[in-house]
């Protein structure tokens, strides 16, 4: 079972490197994708320095920012093109934890087609936000399952597992969404289609370096792109 973590990066040069060698300490059989969108901090330099002198490392390079959506949609054309079995998603400034891939990768193996990195269920919780991203956060995935009528608890998490399987039953090119809300698209999609989506609980850890990328266009694409969702399972 060939797996392939895949991680979008725009500026995390201050821990990149310390991110993927704890990665790969964690899973050392897996390989790492970086998709980088033409950092200005040389984030892209360093992945490719870390490809050459890492056999589980690459890095695919993007001409300017466009986007976390389309960057796990090529992360995600790359792998599929080789013939990656188990596909991951999550963040490189260390708020996903990699301690906890090892579960997640039980719970596919065990039949779960998509596994959720949850901070909303017994468990899971959010580490180093102040009041107004809790309220964000958790405002933006109750208002989303209930627009949906879905019961995922988590539904904006970008910590995330699929199958070969879940990715080409979404059809993840056709995936609409680009900023966060493509974290929902997916989640919903598998569910649309019959998939067994699971959640496990994860403590996010505000990042260490940097900061937030979320812009107000991503809000509201979030906000309005679940009601195109809807409609679009109406029709």
């Amino acid at each position: 079972m060939r797996t392939l973590i895949v991680v979008p990066t725009f500026n995390e040069a201050e821990t990149l490197v310390s991110f993927v060698e704890a990665v790969l300490r964690v899973l050392p059989d897996a390989h790492l994708l970086v998709v980088d969108d033409a950092s200005p901090d040389g984030t892209g330099r360093l992945a490719d320095a870390l490809a050459t002198r890492e056999p589980r490392a690459f890095a695919i390079h993007r001409a300017h920012k466009l986007g976390l959506g389309t960057a796990y949609v090529a992360g995600f054309r790359w792998g599929l093109e080789r013939d990656y079995q188990r596909f991951f998603e999550m963040d490189a400034d260390f708020s996903h934890d990699p301690s906890y891939l090892p579960s997640f990768v039980v719970a596919l193996d065990a039949g779960a087609d998509v596994v959720v990195g949850s901070r909303n269920v017994p468990g899971g919780a959010i580490r180093g936000w102040g009041p107004l991203r809790h309220l964000i956060s958790k405002g933006g995935s109750l208002y989303s399952r209930l627009v949906l009528g879905v019961a995922v608890r988590d539904l904006t998490t970008g910590f995330k597992a699929y199958t070969r399987r879940a990715l080409e039953s979404i059809d993840i090119e056709a995936v609409a969404s680009n900023g966060y809300a493509f974290q929902i698209e997916t989640t919903f999609r598998a569910l649309e289609r019959g998939l067994h989506v699971v959640e496990l609980p994860i403590v996010f850890v505000d990042r260490r370096a940097g900061k937030s990328k979320m812009s107000r266009h991503e809000v509201a694409e979030a906000i309005l792109g679940v009601w195109a969702m809807r409609r679009s399972r109406q029709r």
